[in-house]
């Protein structure tokens, strides 16, 4: 790890937003300090799935409380997650450009399943059994649902079902009937359909519920009993029960029931109950530890450099049966390239080197399904496949490496990132293009002997005396590429 004491996990929720701040302390995190900050986020996206100024506005009312508490940290420890909301909203682009004037930390918005892997590996390091286990996590706009065992999770799935935006959805005017909840309890149980066979085949042998929802209905039930650690079926019906006899939100005065809570405890309990009643779950142990302590532990083994993502590129690289000295050799070509362009083309993004790396272990995994545009099929698995530990962007600027790594590179097709330029991904794409150029042949053999330079978009290499007239068929690769790129609108010479 670095010279800094701490390091940082910030959630953004839809719900609510977290900041958990820990140490390393003889390989294991102390938490030193938490603030937590209700948002209401999935309130502010409508029906075109826009974020609303105002919700926006509360966003970054937090954000610049959380740099404040952040301000001497360094950028390498603090992770920041963006959940439900973010992924869904249209006008991310408008809310992030907004968040970097006042939060200087690159915001990761992550896909459904690693928000299920992180929140699973929050609750892996520490509960420890012997056991199969069902983890539950019921969020503001989606709900998680993940099987594992030890640190290994088994089956990962986000469905779009939140305490938010179901008592949005159900009981928009605060108004409480058993005919709402039941509706509300049926599209919870349609949602679970598409993933009920391949999880109830995995026999779990207990279960284990995290998040505000669960956190609040454990708290009410606790109120009414004894102190106990698990929540029954019973438990929900009658809690229910007493949410119908109110009639209305606003006359929710439960004990246990927090006013914040009080807004979206029917969306969040309906959920709840169509989990219990379409797994026939018996019984559920809240667990307080969650997506927080995922990204904690994460970034702790990143900054050890034991880095997930590597591990899940070579694991993806061995299930295609990739050439993996080919690999290394475009790899090694990519590095040099790089360094040779970087500082005249701008390039600092702390990750491109892993990225280009990763590129060259996986460009022809495709060849698993056809070597005729093997790099569609390769971009392809890389764009649908479950890459632990990677953002939704990375896994997008990946396969966008890949998918245009040979033939022509169409600008139309090239995707918009979120924090990053297309400009810097399209250089990246020329050099990883000159790399597997230079290495087509397959061949144990030193890199061609020439000199580069280059202009913002422009690049010319020379080579010594002779030597494309001795490889003859570089040259005429190389006077390919000339085309390719200036249609991209680079400008490519070499002599």
């Amino acid at each position: 790890m670095n010279d800094h004491p701490s390091i940082a996990a910030v959630d953004l929720g839809s719900n609510s937003f977290h900041l958990v701040v820990a140490r390393e302390v003889n390989g294991t995190l102390q938490i030193l300090h938490k603030e937590k900050q209700r948002v209401y986020l999935a309130d502010g996206l409508d029906d075109k799935f826009r974020l609303s100024q105002a919700a926006i506005g509360r966003a970054l009312v937090v954000l610049k409380q959380f740099a404040k508490t952040l301000h001497d940290f360094p950028a390498s420890n603090v992770k920041v997650a963006a959940t439900y909301t973010f992924r869904r909203a249209k006008n991310i682009n408008a809310f992030l450009a907004q968040a970097s004037n006042v939060f200087p930390f690159h915001i990761d918005v992550i896909a459904g399943q690693e928000e299920a892997r992180l929140i699973y590996q929050g609750v892996a390091h520490y509960i420890h059994n012997e056991e199969n286990r069902l983890v539950i996590d019921i969020g503001g706009g989606s709900t998680e649902l993940i099987i594992g065992k030890h640190f290994k999770h088994k089956l990962l799935s986000s469905r779009n079902m939140g305490c938010v935006s179901f008592t949005k959805q159900f009981f928009s005017d605060g108004k409480i009937t058993a005919k709402r909840f039941n509706k509300a309890q049926i599209k919870a149980e349609q949602e679970l359909e598409a993933i009920f066979s391949t999880y109830v085949n995995e026999n779990w042998q207990s279960v284990i519920g995290t998040s505000g929802t669960i956190k609040s209905i454990l708290a009410i039930i606790n109120t009414a009993n004894t102190q106990q650690p698990k929540i029954t079926f019973d438990n929900l019906l009658t809690l229910k029960g007493q949410c119908i006899s109110a009639k209305h939100i606003d006359n929710l005065t439960i004990a246990g029931l927090t006013p914040e809570r009080q807004q979206s405890i029917c969306g969040g309990l309906a959920i709840l109950i169509a989990i219990f009643t379409e797994f026939a779950i018996k019984e559920l142990t809240y667990s307080d530890f969650s997506l927080r302590e995922g990204l904690l532990h994460e970034m702790q083994q990143k900054l050890a450099d034991k880095d997930i993502r590597s591990n899940t590129i070579n694991n993806l690289s061995e299930r295609y049966t990739a050439d993996k000295t080919h690999a290394a050799r475009v790899a090694d070509t990519a590095i040099w390239l790089y360094k040779q362009l970087k500082n005249v083309w701008y390039l600092d993004n702390n990750d491109d080197v892993a990225l280009l790396t990763w590129a060259a272990k996986l460009h022809e995994i495709g060849l698993s399904i056809n070597s005729s545009g093997i790099n569609k099929h390769s971009a392809y698995i890389v764009a649908n496949s479950q890459l632990p530990g990677f953002t939704q962007q990375e896994q997008l600027i990946l396969s966008s490496l890949i998918r245009f790594y040979r033939k022509k590179i169409k600008l139309t097709e090239l995707p918009e990132f979120l924090t990053i330029s297309q400009k810097h991904v399209l250089k990246l794409i020329v050099i990883l293009r000159l790399a597997i150029l230079f290495n087509q042949k397959r061949q144990v053999s030193l890199k061609p002997d020439m000199e580069i330079s280059a202009s913002n978009l422009g690049l010319f290499i020379k080579f010594s005396n002779g030597y494309l007239q001795e490889h003859t068929l570089l040259q005429a690769d190389l006077e390919q590429e000339q085309l390719y790129l200036k249609k991209a609108g680079i400008e490519f010479e070499c002599i």
